[in-house]
């Protein structure tokens, strides 16, 4: 494929009603071509149907969550994963107790992640991805995630390869790992997904710079972008350690000039949904 295709796809939508308007803004004023939901955040249903109406030609998929807000299971069916609590340990705790994590628990809350999805949307998800990364942790937590693609038809997020060299977002001691089963599994599912994957566009380094260097750089192929534009509300600056910082994102995904690079550099825009 001679073709430069990207994914811009923007993280956490439904995390609170101003991340979700400035998802919604920076794909209506800017690059974002997909975004993937937090299932288990309240007033979820609400966003969504925002999106459908107001955002039409956003690509909306799931985003499988293990380390934020309350689970849709009951609590008991994931003693492995919240010790019996009605909350999800956040990221520093489920590091620590995952290798006890059971696969089969964890399977089971996605599933009623995307059902629950399914029930608001009345469709399948265009694609899969994670909160935190989760789901590439451990073969057993991806095989699961595959399974899930593959049963409701829809793409993937890859963590690996990465134009970085590492495995973008990622703790560190995970990236060897990856490089192993991604591939293997992934040959074997026959699921769909991008080329490789871009998550370097975060924190300090989400700048109009770095991104106008991304789309310069981009290869041949199809390119996952990972973004997390929002409006900094009450609700995310108590919640969220990174808050003010999507609100830049915004003005960058939304700016003239980026868009002019797009064409300057021959890159179709395109959502989850095109790689069937």
């Amino acid at each position: 494929m001679n073709e430069k295709l990207l994914i811009v796809n923007a993280d956490d939508y439904g995390r609170t009603p101003g991340v979700s308007r400035g998802i919604r803004q920076a794909h209506a004023q800017g690059i974002v071509t997909s975004t993937t939901a937090l299932m288990n955040m309240p007033g979820i249903e609400r966003e969504l149907a925002t999106a459908m109406k107001v955002t039409p030609g956003l690509g909306l998929g799931v985003h499988l969550v293990l380390t934020s807000g309350k689970p849709l299971s009951r609590a008991e069916r994931l003693a492995s994963i919240t010790g019996g609590k009605d909350v999800f340990p956040g990221l520093e705790e489920f590091l620590r107790i995952l290798p006890g994590v059971d696969p089969e628990q964890a399977a089971d809350e996605w599933d009623c992640q995307i059902r629950r999805f399914v029930s608001v949307t009345g469709k399948k998800p265009d694609h899969l991805d994670s909160h935190h990364h989760v789901t590439f942790f451990t073969e057993g937590l991806f095989s699961k995630m595959l399974l899930l693609a593959r049963e409701y038809g829809c793409a993937i997020r890859i963590p690996h390869p990465c134009p970085s060299g590492e495995c973008d977002g990622l703790p560190r001691e995970f990236c060897g790992a990856v490089r192993e089963f991604v591939p293997s599994l992934i040959r074997e599912s026959g699921v769909y997904r991008p080329d490789r994957f871009i998550g370097t566009f975060y924190d300090e380094r989400a700048t109009a710079e770095h991104l106008t260097a991304i789309l310069r750089e981009l290869t041949p192929g199809v390119s996952e972008l990972m973004c997390h534009p929002g409006y900094a509300d009450a609700e995310l600056l108590e919640g969220s350690s990174y808050n003010v910082p999507r609100e830049r994102e915004i003005s960058i995904l939304t700016a003239e000039s980026i868009r002019n690079a797009l064409g300057e550099h021959e890159i179709r825009l395109i959502k989850f949904s095109d790689l069937r």
